[in-house]
Formats: structure tokens, sequence, C-alpha cells
């Protein structure tokens, strides 16, 4: 780390600790040429999610838009904020941890079918006869019986 006062391309670190509830990281530094003190802070650089739209259009991840989804399919659910919250988490989570930059809209909602599949059977229809897109009533029958065997 380059010294703000003269420059030198070397320091020691003499303390570390977390802050902004483990977000960033602050350092005090030592500067070997001049000996005075200074304070950096390190922060994760995160690059935002880009989307791949069922067209192949490209879009940046928008956790709204995702939490907008769920909100709709947990309607009048006994789901509390906390736990559609928690959902968004979990979906992102398996985002981050399968994707580098560029996921297709198609895992994100699989990904959602997945936990919505395991809180409520309902907000999970609800979800995927939106996102399946059904074209009738047969498919919808298809999903429901495919739920069913499940249990």
């Amino acid at each position: 780390m380059k010294c703000p006062y003269c420059g030198f391309d070397e320091s020691k670190v003499v303390d570390s600790r977390s802050i902004d509830e483990n977000k960033k990281i602050r350092r005090r530094r030592v500067c070997f040429n001049c000996s005075r003190k200074f304070t950096t802070y390190e922060i994760v650089e995160v690059m935002p999610f880009m989307v791949i739209k069922r067209d192949m259009g490209r879009e940046p991840y928008n956790r709204e838009k995702l939490t907008r989804g769920i909100l709709r399919a947990c309607e009048k659910r006994d789901i509390s904020a906390e736990k559609i919250i928690s959902i968004v988490n979990q979906v992102e989570t398996k985002i981050e941890n399968s994707y580098d930059r560029e996921i297709p809209s198609k895992i994100i909602g699989e990904y959602t079918m997945q936990v919505l599949k395991d809180v409520d059977e309902v907000a999970y229809v609800r979800f995927a006869s939106v996102y399946k897109q059904f074209k009738d009533i047969h498919s919808f029958l298809e999903e429901l019986n495919q739920l069913i065997s499940e249990k």
C-alpha cells in the first residue's frame, strides 16, 4: 500500500478490524519510510449479475423484481415478510455460488421454485404457473400431479 504522505510503496499493518457488519475491513498501517500512520479500508467489489432473458437479451439482475414475484406468489398466504426476505436471500446465495457473472432467467426461476416448494405449496404453484407459462389446464394439472406424487 502506497503511503499517502511520502509515496513509499511498503507499509506494515498494525491493526485490523471489521466494520459495517463485517462488510469492510479497517486497517491501520505504518509506513516503512516515514513512520507515519494511516488508515485504509477494504471492501469486496461486487459486480452485478447479468440475467440472460428467454429472448437471449441481457439485463442487470434486479433483487426487487425477484422479491415482487415471490410476494405475488405468497399473497394471502401465512408467510411473514422475514420469510420472504429469507427466500430471496436463499435464491441469491444459490446464484452467487453457481454462476459467475451471467445467469439464465430460467435458472433463477428454478431456484425460486425449489425454495418455494419447501416453504408453501400454494405459493410454489402460483409462482410456477407464471414462470412456466402454462398453455392450458392440462399442463397445469401435470404440475399439480407431479407435486402430489412427490409427497
